[in-house]
C-alpha cells in the first residue's frame, strides 16, 4: 500500500516566488531520489475556521499564506529510504541552514507534518 508524508507550512505572501524555487528544486530532487509524486499548493480557497483550520493550525498572521504539501511513495519503507538519501544530498543541505532560520523562505517552528498509510485510493 503506498504511503504519503504531508505537510502545512506558512509562508509569508512576499516569499512565495522564493519559496516556490526552493520547493521545484526540492521536488526535483525527492523525485530523483524515487518519491512517486511531489505537489505543493497554495492556499486558495481556505478560510479560518470557528475551532479549527488550515491558518489557525499554522498560526497565520498578516500577510502570509498556507502551503498545503503532500510526497506519495511505494510504502513506508521506501519514504524511509528516500528520505534518508535526500537528507544526505548535498543540494538539500545547501537549501536549509539550520543556523540561519531568516534565510528561509517560510517559518519552520510552525509547520506540522507526518507520514500516513494510504486508506482509501480511488
Amino acid at each position: 500500500m503506498k504511503y504519503v508524508d504531508g505537510y502545512v507550512v506558512p509562508v509569508p505572501k512576499k516569499k512565495l516566488k522564493a519559496y516556490r524555487a526552493m520547493a521545484q528544486k526540492a521536488g526535483k530532487i525527492w523525485r530523483e531520489h524515487g518519491a512517486l509524486e511531489y505537489v505543493e499548493a497554495v492556499a486558495d480557497d481556505v478560510k479560518r475556521g470557528k475551532w479549527t483550520s488550515f491558518p489557525q493550525s499554522v498560526k497565520l498572521k498578516s500577510g502570509e499564506t498556507v502551503v498545503f504539501a503532500y510526497l506519495v511513495y511505494k510504502s513506508r519503507v521506501h519514504r524511509d529510504q528516500v528520505n534518508a538519501k535526500v537528507m544526505n544530498d548535498p543540494r538539500i543541505k545547501n537549501m536549509c541552514n539550520p543556523n540561519d532560520p531568516k534565510s528561509m523562505p517560510f517559518d519552520g517552528k510552525r509547520m506540522f507534518w507526518g507520514g500516513f498509510k494510504v486508506l482509501v485510493h480511488a
